[in-house]
Formats: C-alpha cells, structure tokens, sequence
C-alpha cells in the first residue's frame, strides 16, 4: 500500500499532571515513521504542574502538537472532545503513562485494515521503576490480578471483548456518539457498543507493542480500583447480557463472604473456622505471588525492570509487594461497585 493511500492518524492523549511523561511520549509520536499522522492532541484537565507549558512548548516547535482543554477533568470527556477535534480518519487513544515501540502506530494501522475490527490494540505490558510498581506489574501477570483477561496476555492474538487503549475507525467512533461519560470504564463500555453492532468489532495483536507503568503507591492503586469498581457497575448496568463475568467476580465473592460472616454472627447454629479460613485464604495469595514472582524471576530485569539494575527490588520484596497487591485489588474493586450500586439506588442515577 502506497504512503498516499494510508488512513490519516489522529492521536489523542488526555493527560493530568503529567509534565514528567508528555514530552517523551509526544516525541516518540513525532519520531514515527508512520507517514500519515496528521495530529496528536493533548486533551488537559487543568494539570496544576507544567504539562500544559511543556506541551505548548511542542506545539510552538511542530505545528501537528495541538493542546486542548478539559474542564470536567474526566478521562471519556477527555476523549470526547478529541474526538470532536480530530481530524484523522482513525482515532488512536494514548495515555501519558506509557511507552511505545517506535512501530506502535504502524502496527495499529496494519492491524485495523487486515481484519474485520473497528478497534484494535496490543496487549497491556506492565512494567516497573520502583518496588511498587513492581509488585503491581507482577500482579498483572496473575490470573487473581488480571482476571484472565486477553488483553493482559503478551502473546495473544485474535478477537476479544476489550482492548487496552485502541486503534478505531473515527467515523465508527462518532456513529456510536462516542465515549460515554463514566468515571472510568469508559473504554470497556464503547466496546461493547461496538461489539453489539459487529461481533469481531475488537482485536488484540502480539505485534502491537505499549508498556503501562502503574500506580506508584498504595494509595493511588486503592483509589484506581475503586474508580474501576465504579465504572464497572456503570457499565453492568446498560450492557446486561454480554458483559465479561471477570467484572463483577470481585464484588460477587466479597458480598458472599459478607453474606456468610453476618449469618455466622446471627444465628447460633452457624459456627465457621474464620481463622482457619483467612490463614488458608492468605496461604493462597502468597502463594500465588510466589509463583508468579519465580515463573518471571529470570527474565524480571528484561521483561518488567525498567529502573537501574542496581536498584532492583529483592525477591523477596517483590514477592511480599505483590501479594499485598492481589489482595488489595479485589477489595478495592469491590468498595467502589458497591458505592456506585448505593448510590444509584439511591439517587436513581442514569449515566450516560
């Protein structure tokens, strides 16, 4: 295929104080060979640091740098407004907290036209530069951090029912109006739109290479699931017969157990073993950890390190990290359905 004849490329990253990661990723953007990226708009929700000084510092450099604002400060607004913008014939989503192989638009672009998606993407690689981090992206690689998820697995390929980020189509994008405006969630939800109208509408590629660094503390992880939690419900709600099952297994378990604990305190017959129960359930996170941490222990420094060798965390930190990971994801998740499900009930909220 001819350079003239490639989709125009509009990248559109929604950002928040991101003033140590923008400028690497606009540039990595700027340094692609891909012939036809016409645009990369910068969508900023009021950063309080320099995000929005260091890109309109780009932008005065290359006119194809263009920044925008968002004041409602929401990621699917975010979104929205770069799509009302853009100008390209496909709408590629980036997030400033990531990085990606000098390929990465080329490959997406490859992807979308040699199969029958609307929406394509590469898996979620995580990677670390402090011990935190490192725990969460060792999380991931569990089937009790990633919930089995497609687009978690580096080496899948093939039709799926979401995607990390995504490559879609603009005019599809636009058809379906967009992003809808949850707190999260946003992107699993407009995939099920799209899957409603085209069952192999979403595709994951092993060739489509982006690396994710995840929260730096423990209290942005909790905030960051709680916020998944929420947007969950949201789209629990609109998408009942298709959704993915992996979304509610955190607050179904968690209220089973709640169920269970208040019938044991509220009826004599009952008698459960809690100790023995929650000795055997941190048994198994632990081990679950350990596993992880020595199937990736080898190539750890290759595959997910990404601070100086010297500074590598232990093993056995590693290992101590990521079980207070899986173990706080679920928790986390859960609080936040919860609240939403509350809440709705309460406020009889209906949100688009």
């Amino acid at each position: 295929m001819s350079e003239s004849s490639l989709p125009s490329v509009s990248i559109v990253i929604p950002t928040y104080n991101e003033e140590k990661n923008i400028e690497g990723v606009i540039n990595g953007f700027l340094a692609s060979n891909y012939p036809n990226i016409c645009e990369i708009l910068v969508i900023d929700g009021n950063s309080t640091d320099n995000t929005d000084a260091k890109v309109a510092k780009l932008s005065s450099l290359d006119s194809k740098v263009k920044l925008l604002h968002n004041p409602l400060k929401i990621q699917s607004a975010a979104l929205n407004i770069g799509l009302e913008a853009c100008q390209g014939e496909v709408f590629l989503r980036a997030d400033a907290h990531c990085r990606y192989a000098p390929d990465y638009v080329e490959k997406c672009i490859n992807t979308l036209l040699t199969t029958k998606a609307i929406n394509v993407g590469g898996a979620q690689r995580f990677v670390a530069e402090d011990k935190f981090q490192a725990g969460v992206a060792l999380a991931a690689n569990s089937i009790l951090g990633n919930g089995g998820a497609k687009y978690r697995n580096p080496k899948y390929n093939g039709y799926v029912d979401t995607v990390f980020l995504g490559c879609m189509w603009t005019n599809s994008l636009k058809n379906i109006r967009g992003y809808s405006n949850q707190i999260t969630n946003e992107d699993a939800e407009l995939n099920q739109r799209l899957l409603a109208k085209n069952a192999e509408a979403i595709y994951v590629s092993s060739d489509i290479k982006v690396w994710y660094y995840p929260r730096r503390t423990w209290q942005s992880l909790c905030l960051q699931y709680f916020k998944y939690g929420r947007g969950r419900f949201l789209t629990a709600t609109k998408h009942t017969k298709n959704l993915q099952i992996r979304g509610k297994l955190p607050f179904l378990l968690i209220s089973c157990v709640a169920i269970l604990f208040g019938l044991d305190l509220s009826l004599s017959n009952i008698n459960l073993p809690w100790e023995k129960l929650v000795f055997i359930g941190l048994i198994a996170v632990f081990a679950e950890s350990l596993r992880v941490n020595l199937k990736l222990n080898h190539n750890f420094l290759k595959e997910v390190w990404r601070g100086g060798e010297e500074s590598a965390p232990s093993l056995f930190s590693r290992w101590f990290t990521c079980a207070i990971v899986i173990m706080t994801l679920p928790i986390a998740h859960f609080s936040g359905y919860g609240y939403q499900l509350v809440r709705n009930k309460v406020f009889k909220i209906s949100e688009w």
